[in-house]
Formats: C-alpha cells, structure tokens, sequence
C-alpha cells in the first residue's frame, strides 16, 4: 500500500520541520507498529518502548527519507531493526547476567488471554526473521513485497518465511493445516 498524497503532503511538511504534521503521522501509524511489535517481541511493554524509539528515529532521519518511498514500510523497517538492536542488547545482558525475563498478559476474558498466550508461546518459536515476516503478512496486513521491502530481505525469502511460520504455527497450536 502506497502512501496516500495527503500523506505526502504531511511527510513533507514534518520534512519542513513541522511537529504537527509528524504528529498526525505518528497517530496514522502508530498502533500498526506497536502491533507488530508486540507480536514480534511478545512483550507489551517492551514493543510500546521500540515503537516509541521506532517514531524518535523517524523524526530524526525524516529529512533523508524519499518521498517516492512508502512511509508505512520505512517506519515499519525501522521498528523491525530497533527490535533486532534490542534483542541483540537483551542477549548481552543475559549472558552477562545470567538474567531471564517472563512474558507479561493482559487482564481480560480468560479464554482469550489463554489463546493469546498460546499465539504468543508459538511466535516465540519461531525464528526472528520468520516471525517477522509472520507478524507482517499475517497479522498487520502487508503483502508480500511489502514485507520483503520492510525487513530488506528477498520476496521468495519472505513467502518461504510466511508459508512454513504459518504451518509451525498450526501444528504448535494444534489446528489442521490447510
């Protein structure tokens, strides 16, 4: 999906230094990256910290960002590398540590935070890249291309990525494979 031009519009006027554009562009983009996010770390808290970081680095390469580029694929590479970034720190710190980190759920109806937990545990399985290419094609609406531009890999490799992470999914939580 292409930028719209009232979006083109705003890119340029945040690329002027409006922070009131910008603004309207976080509020567009904003809980599509936090979502993905959230599938990718499995983490709440920790997506909502990246997406923050996601939109602080946008605002500070924003006047190097092409305009004939999609934006919602450029916010959306840049989260994937700040959860890469992170992920990286986070293992440092474990081994140095000895350190390990536990999930957190959400309070609401218990048969749905079952299935979300269960969604989650069978994410985590995943390999990063596939869950990436999952969480993108599957959950946030991306086509194919879309997800190999964001993530700066292939298209055979994102479709192998999304067609084996969806089988893994199913069989890990138990539905038949279509």
């Amino acid at each position: 999906m292409n930028s719209s031009p009232a979006e083109g519009v705003l890119v340029g006027q945040a690329q002027a230094g409006s922070p009131r554009a910008f603004s309207q562009l976080v509020e567009t983009h904003q809980q599509p990256v936090r979502a993905f996010l959230r599938r990718l770390t499995g983490n709440w808290a920790e997506a909502d910290d990246l997406a923050q970081e996601t939109f602080v680095t946008a605002w500070e390469r924003l006047a190097y960002f092409d305009r004939n580029r999609d934006l919602r694929l450029w916010l959306f590479g840049i989260a994937y590398r700040k959860s890469m970034t992170a992920r990286r720190s986070l293992l440092r710190r474990m081994r140095r540590d000895a350190f390990s980190l536990e999930g957190q759920a959400s309070a609401s109806d218990p048969a749905l935070v079952d299935a979300r937990l269960d969604l989650a545990r069978a994410m985590a399985e995943l390999p990063r890249e596939q869950r990436a290419a999952v969480a993108l094609c599957l959950a946030a609406d991306f086509s194919h291309a879309e997800a190999a531009e964001a993530l700066d890999i292939p298209l055979g490799t994102v479709k192998s990525h999304v067609s084996r992470g969806r089988a893994k999914l199913l069989a890990l939580m138990g539905g038949a494979h279509e």
